[in-house]
């Protein structure tokens, strides 16, 4: 498949992930309003983002692997799953649909009256804008320990050792759990494209704490490759392709 193709996916795909994730919060979370029982809740963002990336993983996991995520990509070449020529090429593609989807989600959210971008957005933040109020280093810690367990999880169920056929389900309910987790703290990132999306409409704080959400990510998914390829003992480059 050629790299135009497998971009494309990411692209397709990432759209689909900052726009059924942060869509369900911005749009449903708490429908019509905070004290109405038909918003989704926690619950419901947390179970939209791990769909997303299930049914994705289903649609172009065997065209691009279904990276979705900066992070994903570098710790992948990090363990030794995706080639460095692969990785700018990626993750440009899915910085492009995190923006694409941020965009197409404003057009819609400020449709309803009253709307403004000072409820967050989906944003995430830390600090006075994290959700429990959070500070900045429990928000690092966060996201660094949850990209790794993510990534690890990645690493070990796409393992040509691995049951095969189960890779999309383990990965998506991995995401959802990680959410559960993660969302009082920062809204949850483990992924930067997810994080430029709304932050690039948001502008103000978002922007400025945006840096938080690309190092810790990109950090924990490293280390997390390096880890398992390290466990593994395996150090032959092969390219991640989900097998379902």
């Amino acid at each position: 498949m050629s790299i135009t193709k497998r971009c494309l996916a990411e692209f397709i795909g990432t759209f689909w992930l900052v726009f059924g994730g942060c869509g369900s919060a911005v749009l449903a979370a708490s429908f019509p309003d905070s004290n109405n029982a038909l918003g989704i809740g926690l619950l419901g963002v947390s179970l939209a983002f791990g769909l997303t990336v299930m049914t994705m993983a289903y649609a172009i996991g065997h065209i691009s692997g279904c990276h979705l995520n900066p992070a994903v990509s570098l710790g992948l070449w990090v363990g030794k799953r995706f080639p460095k020529t692969d990785l700018v090429p990626y993750i440009s593609a899915q910085i492009g649909g995190g923006i694409f989807a941020g965009g197409l989600l404003y057009l819609i959210a400020s449709g309803k009256p009253g709307f403004t971008l000072m409820d967050g957005f989906a944003a995430n933040g830390y600090g006075v804008h994290s959700p429990g109020g959070y500070s900045m280093l429990a928000a690092l810690v966060t996201e660094f320990v949850l990209t790794f367990m993510f990534l690890f999880v990645i690493m070990g169920v796409t393992d040509r050792r691995a049951p095969q056929g189960f890779a999309p389900v383990a990965i998506g309910l991995a995401l959802t759990l990680i959410h559960l987790i993660g969302i009082p703290v920062t809204n949850l990132s483990v992924n930067p494209a997810r994080s430029i999306g709304p932050a690039v409409f948001v502008g103000g704080w978002a922007m400025a704490q945006l840096w938080l959400f690309l190092l810790a990510p990109l950090a924990g998914a490293a280390c997390a490759g390096l880890v398992y390829s390290t466990l593994v003992g395996d150090v032959k480059l092969r390219r991640m392709k989900l097998k379902i």
